[in-house]
């Protein structure tokens, strides 16, 4: 089995910088996949990014290219997501994913779930 555990999420004023956090526990391949969503207050959860720890590879849903960058560290199978220059749109719980493979960016194909970080950005 895998747990994911998020941290660092928080308010900030519009224009600011959080740093997400996901710890994964239990995985052993290297096509692991680590990728973070978000659903806000009435809306669907959405894909924000994710990362193939042990590729490296990484793949960004299209309008937060540039904002958000998605790093990780296979050693400690851990994986950061760097959100600068946040707008109140950004306002969302956050929630950490894992899948063994594959490319599939929708949220029904990952397997495991963090139980998800608040994020709130105010103008």
């Amino acid at each position: 089995q895998v747990q994911l555990v998020e941290s660092g999420g928080g308010s900030v004023q519009a224009g600011g910088s959080l740093r997400l956090s996901c710890a994964a526990s239990g995985r052993t391949a290297n096509t692991f996949t680590m990728g973070w969503f978000r659903q806000a207050p009435g809306k669907e959860r959405e894909f924000v990014s994710a990362i193939r720890l042990g590729l490296g590879t990484t793949a960004y849903a299209e309008s937060l290219k540039g904002r958000f960058t998605i790093s990780g560290d296979n050693a400690k199978n851990t994986m950061y997501l760097q959100m600068n220059s946040l707008k109140p749109e950004d306002t969302a719980d956050y929630y950490c994913a894992a899948k063994w493979d594959g490319t599939t960016w929708t949220s029904a194909a990952f397997n495991y779930w963090g139980q998800g970080t608040q994020v709130t950005v105010s103008s």
